[in-house]
């Protein structure tokens, strides 16, 4: 028998697909401005690739660094980025349209959705990056089907390699890069949220480049610092990090070294299924002594109900790279549990949304 939930809902679905009542719903004053909005919302799914195309062309063409300075008229954009006259006017007025730009008489300034974009490092190599899950989306049921990308797939060389440890410098370059360059915001949001003041030895797992250790190195100076990641990945983090204490191995095979009495997993495990997170939790546990803590910072998915980022966004993205996928908070902390963690608690960061923290100490 169904359940009363399941009888709303049909009910409900039945009333907002019939179209007089849609027209009864946009004319009736209680309700229209209800009306209007569910239609815009909708509207905004059907035209959200194309707004993502006006974000992706003003990074490309750098836009919004252009007008950092001050507005410019079209001819001034169009000559700068040997864009045609109209077809620069027809990106300009897309972007007004977001925010991004804005009218200033004749001229176009910055918008204040661009200016953020500017003030968030790495945002703009993040979307860049996107065109290669631009790629992978063009053909969703495709995605959907083979159960992975194959331009997004690629990028991530160690999501599908059978060897990552073998994995060698041109393949990692790419993905290394475009995490150093993202690292920056969010090891402001962790050392915004947790103090390092008690520890002594701090170990960043899958640390890549050393920007989140650079970050932690320079916040908290008495620190000894450790990185653990793949060879061909560690040994990058040497001119970043050159007083950090270099590891490197796969840590879904090779144990973690002993010694630190904080680890950190930043935005890791989301890119992994579900038996490598138990596997690095499990390595991260046997590493650490009693008193020891682990910090795992990553994007979370809030369930229950409508989760954008974690359910949407994150849900294809990892798809479309091959594994992984965004947890809820209390499913990582029952892994944690399972792991030997004997306590979990959650921090407040500034962005919830694209970040959280989980604290468990052993």
């Amino acid at each position: 028998m169904p359940s009363l939930r399941a009888t709303w809902i049909r009910w409900r679905n039945a009333l907002l697909a019939n179209p007089k009542f849609q027209r009864f719903a946009a004319d009736f004053p209680l309700t229209r401005g209800i009306a209007h909005e569910r239609t815009d919302a909708l509207f905004d799914l059907v035209a959200g690739f194309v707004y993502s195309q006006v974000l992706h062309a003003c990074i490309e063409l750098d836009v919004f660094k252009r007008l950092q300075s001050g507005p410019l008229d079209a001819a001034q954009l169009a000559a700068a980025t040997n864009v045609p006259g109209p077809s620069i006017v027809r990106l300009l007025e897309a972007a007004a349209a977001l925010d991004l730009v804005e009218r200033v008489g004749s001229r176009f300034a910055l918008g204040a959705q661009g200016a953020a974009l500017l003030g968030n490092a790495g945002l703009a190599d993040m979307i860049r990056h996107h065109g290669r899950l631009y790629a992978d989306l063009a053909d969703p049921v495709g995605l959907l089907r083979r159960g992975r990308g194959e331009e997004l797939a690629g990028y991530w060389p160690y999501a599908t390699s059978a060897q990552p440890s073998d994995v060698g410098d041109d393949a990692v370059s790419a993905y290394s890069a475009l995490m150093g360059a993202t690292q920056p915001a969010v090891a402001a949001d962790i050392l915004g949220a947790y103090s390092m003041r008690r520890h002594r030895v701090v170990m960043d797992v899958g640390g890549g480049e050393g920007a989140f250790l650079a970050a932690v190195g320079t916040r908290w100076p008495h620190l000894a610092l450790r990185l653990f990641d793949l060879p061909a990945v560690a040994t990058r983090a040497r001119e970043r990090v050159p007083h950090a204490t270099l590891f490197e191995g796969d840590f879904l095979a090779d144990p973690l070294p002993e010694g630190a009495d904080l680890i950190t997993l930043i935005r890791i495990l989301h890119d992994h299924d579900d038996d490598g997170v138990v596997r690095i939790l499990g390595a991260a546990r046997a590493a650490l002594a009693q008193g020891g803590r682990l910090l795992i910072a990553e994007p979370m998915s809030a369930a229950p109900g409508r989760d954008r980022v974690g359910g949407a966004y994150f849900g294809l993205y990892l798809l479309a790279m091959g594994r992984g996928q965004a947890r809820t908070p209390s499913l990582l902390t029952a892994r944690l549990k399972e792991a030997g963690f004997r306590s979990v608690r959650m921090l407040r960061v500034r962005t919830p949304a694209l970040l959280r923290i989980l604290v468990a100490e052993v």
